[in-house]
């Protein structure tokens, strides 16, 4: 019963922390109730559930706290307690939402979370990612355009950044073909730019230009080359060095000691 009613008490601790700065006028000098749900995240599976809706919540009014509040709630995604981990990814994005810059270290540990064994964690991992890419679509900011695209592409691989995990590369690999790509007309926006963009990142992790153990296998290749071919900027009124674009990728990646027919693959 003691160890009840101490539980208890603690999440009435984080109610009141969190009512304190929904009530507050100037958030920022609410420094003592933050740092309150920050600890929170290390005490009973209640308190870190609750911590891990309060801690992105109030994330933005508190930058020189920024480093402990990620760091504990990067914890709560590792948690033993399934429903711990699942509400703590579920509000990752939200670090994202007023602090972009948070964007390509979010999408990075997101892909390291692909490997989710549960169903349930696997799918909130999933909607986490489509939630940053969308978010992507409404930065205004050149430097930000496509953050999360160019942070996922980086699990995959590239012949100057080899992907060190052939698992974590896999999952991105399959969730890059089912659920990015299928959704490039919402997601590929200003669509010339992000068009440009992720095929400059596909050229990188698909089709190095020199040797590397990151070449991609057959079923990778066409995987690249029918999304590549299904954008606008490479449709039917395509020009000339568009087209060309294409058949030099191709020919990198062919062996050109063999015969091969380069129509085929159009």
């Amino acid at each position: 019963m003691a160890v009840a009613s101490d539980d208890s008490t603690e999440v009435e601790k984080l109610y009141q922390y969190g009512e304190n700065l929904n009530e507050s006028q100037d958030k920022s000098q609410n420094l003592k109730d933050y740092e309150g749900i920050i600890e929170a995240a290390k005490g009973s599976i209640k308190a870190k559930q609750l911590a891990a809706q309060l801690i992105p919540r109030f994330f933005k009014y508190f930058p020189s706290l920024s480093e402990r509040a990620i760091f504990a709630h990067f914890d709560l995604c590792e948690e033993e307690e399934l429903g711990v981990r699942v509400q703590a990814i579920r509000g990752l994005p939200l670090f994202c939402k007023d602090t972009p810059e948070y964007v390509s270290k979010i999408v990075d540990i997101l892909g390291q979370l692909l490997t989710a064994g549960e169903n349930v964690e696997r799918d909130a991992v999933h909607k986490a990612l489509l939630s940053l890419l969308r978010q992507d679509v409404k930065h205004l900011s050149r430097s930000l355009m496509g953050a999360s695209l160019t942070s996922l592409f980086k699990h995959i691989g590239s012949s100057e950044e080899p992907c060190t995990d052939e698992i974590i590369r896999e999952k991105v690999l399959c969730f890059v073909r089912d659920k990015v790509f299928p959704l490039k007309a919402e997601l590929l926006k200003p669509q010339e730019q992000m068009e440009r963009h992720i095929t400059d990142l596909v050229k990188k992790v698909g089709f190095p230009s020199c040797s590397s153990l990151q070449d991609v296998t057959g079923s990778e290749f066409k995987l690249f080359m029918d999304f590549l071919r299904s954008l606008s900027l490479f449709g039917q009124k395509a020009p000339a060095e568009r087209v060309q674009e294409l058949i030099e990728i191709i020919e990198e990646q062919a062996d050109l000691d063999a015969q091969f027919d380069v129509s085929a693959c159009f």
